[in-house]
């Protein structure tokens, strides 16, 4: 990492209580201008100190960067604590902070497929880099001198984004995003985020980021469609695996290529000959013998004898379990590094509105979801006469949002349902994967690089991942720079991911909120109703406002204007949009509307519910004070 500036971080400790005579704290922090629900919060500086009372006794030095809440102000000082709350903590000199405006953080992504990004010292060095007439050679030759050490100091550039890669979900950072401007990128003119950042990872003790394999290794799950339809497609299936394990039994590669078995059909309650919805047939682990995974295949030529309830089948209930039911840490003492799940399927996947639909989660969710956890999910489509032009194209549509992993696509659509084409692409597709550990070993792929297609990347984005835990890289610490949003040299690859810090209460309350929504939205059946719905909204929000912990805005001429932390944000939110004219124009609109919120909320109670996305920002934090660094394309 080169940096213009670092800093030893202390850690966190625990609070000091007030000294008596301690002005009176208020019962909470100061609010934003123009804002009823949104408190005012700024960063520590290096180097600030907190006092217990202003020019009075210093009680200890903060981390560099630590959010804090505003509870006064006073000649230049500031009443601050960790939390909104548990009140005040003691006093800082307002010039050793920086305000933050919004509670946005930058996650770097996977920088598989383009070049490590910079950051500035100004918005303009990061504009002269973008604007030069010879982008790519310059941004080589500076990458060049950052590598050697001889950055010069007129380039600007304060820091370098770390060439490992660092999954902010299993490891939060902190690097706060303190201004942006909307921007056209020069090379394409598409919409683009210049921001200003302040970096500083969380942990400064130097622990590994969870356990560490000893050796890069992959595990792969396929997911099979087990209705009448599939039987000659996963008989094929099972050759061309038994074909691959047959040639690695016994190899280096062999030990490191590991499967399992995921098997899906439809709703049984309302076809009971189905006999299952979803069933783990193997378990992915470790093996000795890979013997177990071609004969599981084998078995899964078993397929129903029922009709399911309509042509498409309840396949994200399987990528589902196969994401999250996997032990793909397994069981804590060896991780697998690169996790793939391998949908096989001729058929689309049942909508979330489908009754007989498991989960309300959509396809771009459950995709979220899995790249959170750094799983990769690709399908292989077969697009068999059975289903005719327009069912093809609508699941398509949805296994492509589904199968997406670090800007990429890993689609594969089988014109007319080849079985022929389908073993030539399963074939190819399963020793890309193996080649995956092969060139993580650096020896000599069986695919040249054209064949391997995306995969290529995809294995590259894994190890990067895996570099990341090894050597437990963090984001550059105690910096100030801009950096673009998009890659400067690519914009079709995004560089730095905008995060909303949410805290557990927050997200609870939006969750709250939507499924109040909901309930009001789905007794919203016609043009009478509708018009009445604003009303019957404001009423919830007032009702619900009335809870301290639910910061809501009664005020509002929006559905999502009682939240009023999502405001002045660079992303459109579906609720900022939703007006009271807009939400009467059309039964269609208000569908869309609901279906939206539906699935995002099933999102929110899982999150809710998992312990390990959620992070303390300071010690004894309470669990609604815990936070977990939100993707604007799940905000609702």
């Amino acid at each position: 990492m080169i940096t213009a500036a670092r800093a030893a971080l202390v850690g966190f400790a625990l609070a000091l209580a007030l000294p008596p005579g301690q002005v009176a704290a208020n019962d909470r922090p100061l609010l934003v201008e123009d804002r009823k629900t949104v408190f005012q919060r700024v960063l520590t500086r290096p180097g600030a100190v907190r006092h217990a009372a202003p020019e009075g006794q210093a009680t200890r030095q903060f981390p560099a960067f630590q959010p804090l809440y505003v509870y006064a102000e006073r000649d230049g000082w500031l009443q601050v604590g960790p939390s909104s709350s548990a009140g005040p903590e003691g006093w800082v000199r307002s010039d050793q902070t920086v305000a933050w405006k919004q509670n946005i953080v930058g996650a770097f992504t996977n920088a598989a497929g383009r070049e490590r990004q910079f950051l500035f010292r100004s918005e303009d060095d990061l504009r002269a880099l973008m604007e030069h007439e010879a982008l790519q050679a310059k941004q080589a030759q500076l990458l060049e001198q950052a590598r050697n050490g001889t950055l010069p100091a007129e380039s600007g550039i304060v820091a370098v984004e770390p060439g490992e890669y660092v999954n902010i979900v299993e490891r939060l950072y902190l690097m706060p995003i303190l201004d942006f401007a909307q921007d056209l990128h020069p090379l394409t003119y598409e919409d683009n985020l210049l921001m200003e950042v302040a970096s500083v990872p969380l942990n400064e003790d130097g622990a590994q980021a969870g356990m560490i394999a000893d050796s890069f290794d992959a595990g792969i799950v396929f997911v099979f469609d087990t209705t009448m339809s599939m039987d000659p497609y996963i008989e094929r299936t099972q050759r061309a695996v038994q074909k691959i394990v047959e040639e690695i039994r016994g190899t280096e590669i062999g030990r490191r290529v590991e499967f399992g078995v995921v098997a899906f059909r439809d709703n049984a309650d309302a076809a009971p000959g189905l006999e299952y919805r979803t069933k783990t047939l193997l378990p992915l682990e470790r093996r000795a013998d890979a013997a177990a995974v071609v004969a599981t295949i084998r078995a899964a030529t078993d397929v129903a004898r029922a009709n399911s309830p309509g042509f498409n089948e309840d396949s994200l209930a399987g990528v589902e379990d196969a994401v999250e039911l996997t032990d793909w840490e397994a069981g804590g003492r060896d991780p697998f590094d690169a996790r793939i799940v391998v949908l096989i399927t001729d058929a689309g996947p049942k909508d979330p509105r489908d009754p007989n639909a498991r989960s309300q989660i959509g396809p771009a969710e459950l995709q979220r979801a899995a790249q959170d956890k750094g799983v990769a999910i690709m399908t292989l489509h077969l697009q068999t006469p059975a289903g005719g032009a327009a069912q093809h194209a609508w699941a398509e549509r949805q296994y492509r949002a589904l199968s997406r992993f670090n800007d990429q696509t890993y689609y594969y659509g089988i014109p007319d349902g080849s079985p022929a084409g389908f073993e030539t692409t399963v074939t190819r597709l399963v020793t890309a994967l193996t080649d995956i550990i092969r060139v993580a070993r650096d020896e000599q792929p069986v695919l040249a690089p054209a064949e391997m297609g995306g995969v290529a990347d995809l294995g590259l984005a894994m190890r990067l991942a895996y570099l990341g835990r090894l050597r437990d890289t963090q984001a550059p610490d105690v910096i100030r720079g801009w950096v673009s949003e998009k890659a400067v040299e690519d914009p079709a690859r995004l560089a730095i991911e905008p995060r909303l810090l949410v805290t557990r209460n927050e997200m609870a309350t939006m969750a709250d909120l939507l499924s109040e929504l909901l309930e009001l939205g789905e007794r919203s059946r016609n043009a009478e109703d509708a018009a009445g719905f604003f009303g019957q909204v404001r009423a919830v929000v007032s009702r619900m406002a009335q809870n301290p912990d639910r910061l809501l805005n009664p005020d509002t001429d929006t559905l999502g204007g009682a939240l009023e932390f999502l405001q002045d944000l660079p992303y459109e939110s579906q609720l900022m949009l939703t007006t009271e004219a807009r939400w009467q124009q059309s039964a269609m609109i208000r569908r869309q509307i609901l279906d939206g919120m539906r699935q995002k909320l099933v999102q929110y109670r899982k999150w809710l519910l998992d312990p390990d996305v959620w992070t303390p920002l300071y010690d004894a934090a309470p669990d609604g004070e815990h936070v977990f660094a939100m993707p604007f394309d799940v905000l609702p």
